[in-house]
């Protein structure tokens, strides 16, 4: 008689399907083998980085801050000028319209001696000096002169009212090409007016006929007469008119 299964309420029986076998082999995966390796090849860790020493970053920290600063300096002050060659000093150029002052001279002051007969020996020798008057607190520049005749005569070396100062001409040249005049023997000049004058000739003055008569110009009497004295060798100014 055949063995009749029990029934197990907590197994219950598989249902049958048509077709489909009563049991279904279970598969059972297999557990997967660690993978071997031959001795001295297992796995090694890579080496860990190396880092940075700390005062590497110092050094780089501190170099970064000074340029830096040293860019911040330069934009506030702007870059310092470059220094330039010597230049050649810049050579003045006087202006022809502009009068040159004369060297200061070391001239005799009168009322005074002014001069020795010896300097002034020849005909048309002159010297220069200084009168000082009671009505100008400068002095005055005067010129005493040996005229041909052997006598002294002294004027004033400023225009007759005016204050442009006179020359003495000795050049028949220079007479001719800056005041137009022909002489054969010196003149007095006066460069602001171009008038001429002779002193061998007389003119109208303020005390009576004076040298120096206006041949050449449009001048107003002639220079100021100085008074002359001889005193032995000495040549005295004694006082202007």
């Amino acid at each position: 008689m055949p063995e009749t299964k029990k029934f197990d309420p907590f197994k219950p029986a598989q249902p049958a399907i048509p077709g489909v076998p009563a049991q279904v082999p279970v598969v059972v995966a297999e557990a997967k083998k660690p993978e071997t390796r031959p001795p001295g090849t297992e796995f090694q860790p890579a080496p860990p980085k190396k880092s940075i020493p700390s005062a590497v970053w110092t050094v780089l920290g501190l170099l970064i801050v000074v340029g830096l600063g040293g860019g911040l300096l330069h934009w506030s002050f702007g870059a310092a000028p470059k220094a330039q060659p010597d230049q050649p000093a810049a050579v003045s150029q006087t202006d022809p319209t502009t009068a040159v002052a004369k060297p200061a001279e070391n001239l005799p002051l009168a009322p005074g001696i002014i001069a020795t007969t010896r300097e002034l020996a020849k005909p048309w020798s002159a010297r220069r000096f200084l009168f000082r008057t009671s009505v100008s607190a400068d002095p005055v520049p005067a010129m005493v002169f040996r005229l041909p005749n052997g006598q002294y005569w002294g004027i004033s070396m400023i225009e007759p009212f005016g204050t442009c100062e006179l020359e003495y001409v000795t050049d028949p040249g220079v007479l001719e090409s800056e005041y137009g005049f022909r002489a054969n023997h010196p003149m007095v000049g006066d460069p602001c007016t171009h008038t001429v004058y002779d002193l061998l000739q007389y003119d109208s003055g303020d005390g009576g006929l004076v040298r120096g008569a206006i041949v050449h110009g449009a001048g107003i009497r002639p220079p100021m007469a100085i008074e002359i004295e001889i005193s032995g060798k000495e040549v005295r100014a004694v006082r202007m008119e």
